[in-house]
């Protein structure tokens, strides 16, 4: 039947039925819309300039691994006695003036704000020129402050404490927003939520608990693998792993080398995702374009910086004859032997972080990103540690694959004469021995993490290249190796 069929006054009925079709539709489409970009739509926060991408940038570990944004910023106000000292500063977290967040940590939106870790939390650190001088920002250098440990340790045994719950959590975000009803309801469920994933977090990381702690600039890269990713009974696996966090600058020269400090991986692309992985990170979250932005930075574009001080030419100059004769072989871009493995029979460093990476690991770490074309296929056992290019070194103290040795200097002397106990964590520059300054317990009130020699994984044997060169030898290669 047609509008012509119709009398005038169901002529006006029907035109009132489809305006309210419309408005119905129109307001379905609106609450729809809503829906979509408040629930469904993940919107990371964007950086054009690629070092703030870099600093704060999302790579996908907040989808899954990550704490809302308003949970994560109160729990140093909630629980300040679980810190060392003021908030997330006190763990080594590096704040630029007039940012909110430290650089390492990126926010995305799901829901609600979320916050998780990015590659700058491993690799920006500070350098001081002396106690007085303030910290200058290195890009692409080993995070040589950041405590992640800790960081895991506060967070998992703040969602331990009773007092974490929904009312108190609540109750102090809105001392800083004012929480409409609906964002309150989702607040609450986030606590809980937040809570039951840091808990299962905690139990899975308890192995932690039974091997030496970290301490600064350093991580166990794959047993927390083997607890997260592949349920490996831990309880049964006694290996430490733990190692210096390395430099990621310069990565061009570097395809087709061995990476890790082991050597088990031969891919760039590979080395790239499996620590985004470690960073929180899931095959499903992974932020592609985001992690191909920063690859193409550090592969073409960044650079280690240039040793700021002066260098006594004559003195590097001989330095650099001997660095030729000894050591180039292993360490320069040119040598025949450089991104190779050495056998542990011969460099007889401390082999726990390689035994630690396990023919069964090499296996399931292959089976990561099955069904996508970047799926894992490179990771492999070897049977040492990888030569690894000396690019930047004056910025990659302390020395040696486990940070067992805090100078240049110090790693020439036999492994008998190295120290034994020194102190990580301070970023001032000891410019006499090449490294950083590592024998203040403390400094203004900060305690500096307490290295041991002795603990497993800890040791500073090995590598006896150079050790027998005359001092002033030793010397002068130190000042070469400044250069570089």
């Amino acid at each position: 039947m047609t509008d012509n069929d119709l009398t005038p006054v169901e002529q006006t009925d029907r035109q009132h039925d489809r305006r309210l079709i419309l408005i119905i539709g129109f307001l379905l489409s609106l609450a729809a819309l809503y829906f979509v970009k408040t629930f469904l739509l993940s919107e990371p926060v964007v950086y054009n300039d690629i070092t703030q991408h870099f600093k704060y940038g999302s790579i996908g570990s907040e989808p899954v691994n990550g704490i809302p944004y308003w949970i994560w910023k109160v729990l140093p106000e909630m629980f300040p006695e679980k810190l060392p000292g003021s908030g997330y500063a006190s763990l080594g977290f590096i704040y630029e003036p007039g940012k909110d967040l430290p650089i390492g940590i990126s926010k995305r939106r799901l829901t609600v704000d979320r916050v998780g870790l990015n590659c700058a939390v491993c690799h920006t650190g500070t350098v001081r020129e002396s106690a007085s001088s303030p910290p200058r920002i290195v890009l692409g250098m080993p995070a040589n402050t950041v405590q992640l440990q800790n960081y895991v340790r506060f967070l998992t045994d703040c969602a331990a404490d009773g007092r974490f719950t929904a009312d108190n959590v609540v109750r102090q975000i809105e001392t800083h927003i004012h929480l409409n009803f609906i964002d309150r309801l989702i607040y609450r469920q986030a606590v809980w939520l937040t809570r039951e994933g840091l808990l299962q977090r905690k139990q899975l990381l308890a192995f932690m608990d039974t091997r030496p702690d970290w301490g600064p600039g350093r991580v166990d890269t794959f047993n927390p693998y083997k607890a997260t990713q592949f349920n490996f009974p831990m309880q049964d696996d006694p290996t430490v792993g733990t190692t210096d966090l390395p430099s990621i600058w310069n990565q061009k020269p570097r395809d087709g080398m061995h990476l890790h400090w082991d050597g088990d991986n031969t891919s760039l692309a590979e080395r790239d995702k499996s620590a985004a992985l470690g960073a929180g990170v899931t095959p499903v979250s992974i932020d592609l374009r985001s992690i191909t932005r920063i690859e193409d930075w550090i592969r073409n574009v960044l650079q280690p910086p240039a040793y700021p001080y002066p260098v006594n030419a004559a003195l590097a100059a001989k330095g650099a004859v001997i660095y030729k004769e000894q050591c180039s072989h292993c360490h320069a871009f040119e040598g025949t032997d450089v991104g190779q493995v050495t056998a542990l029979s011969e460099i007889n460093t401390d082999p726990s972080r390689l035994n630690s990476f396990t023919y069964e690991l090499a296996a399931n770490m292959n089976t990561l990103f099955a069904g996508y074309p970047y799926r894992f296929s490179h990771f492999q056992k070897t049977t040492g540690y990888a030569n690894v290019p000396l690019d930047g070194v004056w910025l990659r103290g302390p020395y040696l694959h486990n940070g067992s040795v805090p100078s240049l200097r110090d790693l020439l002397d036999p492994p008998e004469s190295r120290p034994k106990v020194f102190y990580r964590g301070c970023n001032i520059l000891d410019r006499e021995k090449g490294g950083f300054v590592s024998d203040m317990p403390e400094e203004n009130g900060n305690k500096y993490f307490r290295y041991d020699t002795t603990l497993p994984g800890n040791g500073n044997g090995g590598h006896l290249y150079g050790t027998r060169l005359a001092p002033a030898d030793k010397e002068a290669l130190v000042e070469y190796l400044k250069t570089l």
